[in-house]
């Protein structure tokens, strides 16, 4: 298990509490102190001294991505999971993981479903996020839904240490390393998948990177997303891509992928104020347009950039009533 952490000294003993209590006893733990100026790392000292499982490093303080991928070239198994120092395990977390991985040596990575607590901090927003995650639990869920938000929550992670370590771990950037690396995963080809079971509560607070570092602000998973969206074979296709969402919102995210050259037929909007009008020397069309006759006989692509709540599930059921496929002739982009 990899262990990376940073000022955890309210939350990291319960954290070490629900690792020693899993019901698989074989496993080492690489904890990572990242420079505390706290009692973190007396406080994981102090249960390494009773348990040889756990292995204590204390390093400056160079940040979360330097150190978990300290953490798994000090490691010593072929799988690697992953945990925040303030986050729980399920008891059956790492033998439930272990198993799927070892009965599907064709997924690299396998997550599964969280909990984010404690309730009361948890906003309608983190719910939604939430409900949409953990809804995808198949590898082709997860591939086809891997531009809108990150698919699987990183503490709930395991994986193979060999690809892990191949693809050169976790990226340093402006940017979320954990989304980089599941969209890497993803553009070589390689599977990832989601277990059923809630195996992780995933603590949510003021403190939380994702709160309140700009690496994973909105801006840097947008600007991410293009930076792989721009090399998606799908979009490179010799079909005309045409981008579903023409709003000023839309619009600015869909940006960052048009700044790369990647060149679009058309905008889709259902606003009757819209159609019919050129934005950025477009034309902006009704989504019949999708089925007129020279369009069935070269489908489009299409990137749909609606974020509205519920919005991308209608319109996916309006594509699939097309007989336009998920992940062949469309993909929906956060």
């Amino acid at each position: 298990m990899l262990l990376p952490f940073y000022n955890c000294a309210t939350t990291i003993a319960a954290t070490l509490r629900s690792i020693t209590a899993q019901t698989l006893s074989t496993w080492e733990l690489i904890a990572v102190d990242d420079g505390s100026s706290d009692r973190s790392a007396e406080i994981v000292a102090r249960f390494a001294a009773g348990d040889r499982r756990i292995r204590l490093f204390l390093r400056p303080h160079y940040g979360v991505t330097a150190s978990a991928n300290f953490a798994a070239e000090a490691a010593q198994s072929s799988l690697l999971a992953r945990i925040d120092g303030d986050d729980l395990m399920h008891p059956q977390r790492l033998a439930l993981q272990m198993e799927f991985l070892r009965h599907h040596p064709d997924i690299v990575l396998v997550g599964s479903r969280v909990q984010l607590f404690p309730e009361q901090r948890v906003g309608q927003g983190s719910h939604e996020y939430l409900r949409w995650q953990n809804s995808l639990l198949s590898s082709e869920e997860i591939a086809r839904n891997i531009y809108v938000e990150l698919p699987v929550a990183n503490p709930s992670t395991t994986f193979r240490r060999a690809i892990f370590l191949q693809l050169g771990g976790f990226r340093e950037g402006p940017f979320p390393e954990d989304y980089d690396f599941q969209l890497r995963l993803c553009q070589q080809g390689l599977k990832m998948a989601k277990l059923p079971q809630t195996l992780l509560f995933w603590r949510d607070s003021a403190q939380r990177l994702t709160h309140c570092d700009p690496r994973y602000s909105r801006a840097a998973f947008t600007a991410l997303r293009a930076h792989y969206l721009q090399h998606e074979p799908l979009i490179r296709q010799q079909r005309p891509l045409a981008i579903w969402g023409a709003g000023r919102k839309s619009r600015k995210r869909a940006a960052h992928l048009l700044s790369k050259g990647i060149v679009h037929a058309v905008w889709i909007d259902i606003d009757p104020r819209k159609i019919g009008n050129l934005v950025d020397g477009k034309e902006v069309v009704a989504p019949t347009w999708l089925v007129m006759p020279q369009q069935i006989r070269q489908r489009p692509f299409i990137l749909i950039y609606v974020t509205n709540h519920g919005a991308k599930e209608e319109i996916s059921t309006q594509l699939e009533s097309w007989g336009y496929k998920a992940g062949h002739d469309y993909l929906a982009v956060g």
